[in-house]
């Protein structure tokens, strides 16, 4: 143990003696390694964010919707009746059939005119979205076709100010609407409509009401044990019993949608990283050149370490060292930079997508294991090229 202090205290020393040099080198290391620890650092906070702000949305279910590219799409438009049927013919694998629609509608309040989305809800919760205020659509305002409304908080704020919503009165397309309920701003909002953009919501049934006819969809919720094939069977069997043989229509699960989508930015993620990582090769081709210039330079002192007793190990090991804490010194300032890179970044992710757990102990070990991996795997062949010098010629020289 004494033997590696004493070879950490010379390489350290050479270091020093050219520190020019040396700085020059591990410039590469720190530019390396502080931008993979950031792409990693920030790309994971990211991607757990946005994971986060997904998960709110709990089980979104199965999407069955028109396939357009058929013959006739308007012979097989879902009418808002077809939920009703389509539940009670598949009772063994269906637990919840709802129709879904979003219309883009005049909303009148508090003297305001604005045209916002307004999408259906049921009455049975299956997300974990939390309100600002108020309640959620109930299954008695579905039964009831109540004219209630929810809205965003973004919303609230254009027609009447922070916390003013709650028991408004709202005219939607001309009907008359009270508000119930205002959510949480929530993050993330470009993969969402109930986020920071303009939004309101009503029963499904209030909204057939208004505006009756074909719905956009039908949000299909199985049973446990369902497959996404027997969903698709028993939905396309009822719909072509209504609509005729050739109808055609899309069944999307929307949870494994959301899984992919959630894998394709931890993908993108790494990827990015992978590209830092370039950086770190370029590095460790820098610290093998100026570990090469060293050995040439110390030939004769390696000489005379050959003849008064140093074995061809202890000098390629003391060369090892030298490369490994050149790579260290480079990769520990870099991971420092990197860090408050992390640090200054993550305000505008959790800004705009919610707190999120930065992966302090992955980026640590990535930071300390490129290090050394950089330093042993470039630094080893100028180190057996020392100790593999001629004693003779080494004094020679």
């Amino acid at each position: 143990m004494g033997r590696f202090v004493a070879y950490a205290f010379e390489a350290l020393d050479a270091i020093w003696r050219n520190r020019a040099r040396s700085i020059l080198t591990m410039i590469g290391m720190v530019i390396g390694t502080s931008s993979v620890i950031a792409v990693l650092g920030i790309g994971k906070a990211a991607s757990g964010g946005i994971a986060n702000s997904l998960d709110a949305f709990g089980n979104p279910g199965f999407f069955v919707s028109v396939d357009p590219k058929q013959d006739d799409p308007q012979a097989a438009q879902i009418q808002y009746r077809d939920a009703t049927t389509v539940a009670a013919d598949n009772p063994d694998v269906l637990a919840y059939v709802f129709p879904s629609s979003q219309r883009n509608y005049h909303v009148k309040a508090n003297g305001i005119d604005y045209i916002t989305t307004v999408s259906s809800q049921t009455g049975v919760v299956f997300d974990s979205l939390t309100l600002h205020e108020g309640r959620r659509i109930g299954e008695d305002d579905v039964a009831d076709a109540a004219h209630v409304t929810l809205l965003s908080q973004s919303l609230e704020r254009r027609f009447f100010g922070a916390g003013q919503a709650l028991g408004a009165v709202m005219r939607i397309n001309g009907t008359r609407f009270r508000v119930i309920g205002v959510y949480d701003d929530l993050k993330a909002s470009i993969f969402s409509n109930a986020g920071q953009s303009d939004y309101m919501e009503i029963p499904y049934s209030t909204l057939n009401e208004i505006d009756p006819g074909p719905v956009d969809s039908l949000d299909v919720y199985p049973k446990n044990g369902a497959t996404l094939e027997s969903v698709r069977a028993a939905v396309l069997r009822s719909l072509r019993h209504i609509h005729g043989p050739d109808a055609q229509y899309d069944v999307q699960d929307a949870l494994a949608f959301l899984g992919a989508f959630e894998k394709t930015i931890e993908v993108v993620g790494y990827g990015l990283t992978a590209i830092g990582g370039v950086a770190l090769l370029v590095a460790g081709i820098g610290v093998m050149n100026i570990m090469l210039v060293s050995v040439t330079e110390r030939t004769r002192e390696i000489g005379i370490r050959k003849a008064i007793g140093g074995s061809s190990r202890d000098i390629s090991l003391q060369f090892l060292m030298e490369a490994v804490i050149l790579s260290l010194i480079g990769g520990g300032t870099g991971m420092v930079l990197g860090v408050l890179a992390v640090l200054v970044a993550y305000g505008a992710v959790q800004k705009l997508l919610g707190p999120a757990p930065i992966p302090w102990l992955v980026i640590v070990a990535v930071a300390v294991g490129f290090s050394t991996f950089v330093g042993v795997v470039f630094g080893t062949y100028p180190a057996i090229r020392a100790g593999k010098l001629d004693p003779i010629e080494a004094l020679r020289s």
